[in-house]
């Protein structure tokens, strides 16, 4: 499956009151691994950005003043996202801004992304799985071991490379290996937790598949056999076997 972990920063909030998209982050993932490819923005929203969205975000002004309109990267982001199974974190507010820019481009085919994309809630999912806790992203991070250190502002791509290893681990796919001895902080009930993520490099050696020799598939067998007079009926591992 393709899947795209979306983000976006906008000038402030409702998008009802005519807020924009000002940047825009998505990394890709394909069969739970990421792929490397990202698609990455920042836009002239043509209208000023509030001072308390740029406390959060620290995008300013004079900054996207130069910076291309959406019109401009619209057939290109929607090329990017289409067919994907989105992965956002507060997907209506995302979503809300995203159909609002292909709306006001007048590419009404694209006004609703459902129509071409699945949408999964990260904050939705966690939720369910922590309810009556703090599911922001900071918090799961925390939760979750993974690493957001460099998060002093909010960011559409950092934040959608952070939000999809807490998408991963979050929905079992463990990228650190935490052991006893490994230097890892032990939650209070002593077990280890993972310090960070840190991922496998797509380069690495396979790992080494080491087949059974002839000498030890006839002690197997031998062992299997004596399993079965011992027991009166046969292995279960001999049911298994094909």
């Amino acid at each position: 499956m393709r899947s795209v972990v979306l983000d976006t920063e906008t000038t402030g909030m409702p998008v009802t009151d005519g807020h924009r998209i000002i940047e825009i982050g998505c990394v890709e993932l394909i069969g739970r691994r990421l792929t490397g490819r990202h698609f990455h923005v920042y836009l002239q929203p043509d209208r000023e950005i509030d001072e308390g969205a740029i406390a959060v975000h620290g995008i300013t002004n004079d900054f996207v003043q130069d910076k291309p309109r959406f019109k401009e990267v619209a057939d290109e982001f929607f090329e990017f996202i289409k067919g994907a199974q989105l992965i956002i974190h507060n997907a209506a507010f995302d979503v809300g801004f995203i159909n609002n820019e292909f709306a006001l481009i007048k590419q009404q085919d694209r006004a609703d992304i459902s129509e071409h994309c699945s949408i999964l809630d990260t904050l939705l999912m966690a939720r369910e799985r922590h309810p009556g806790q703090r599911n922001n992203l900071d918090a799961l991070c925390k939760r979750y071991g993974v690493d957001n250190s460099g998060r002093d502002l909010h960011g559409a791509l950092l934040d959608a490379e952070i939000l999809a290893d807490v998408y991963l681990t979050m929905t079992g796919g463990q990228t650190n290996l935490s052991l006893a001895g490994d230097g890892s902080e032990g939650d209070s009930n002593g077990r280890q937790q993972p310090s960070a993520i840190r991922r496998l490099s797509a380069d690495r050696q396979p790992t080494p598949v080491v087949r059974a020799t002839q000498a030890e598939l006839e002690a197997h067998a031998a062992r299997l056999a004596a399993i079965e007079k011992a027991a009166g009926g046969p292995a279960l591992w001999a049911t298994l076997e094909p």
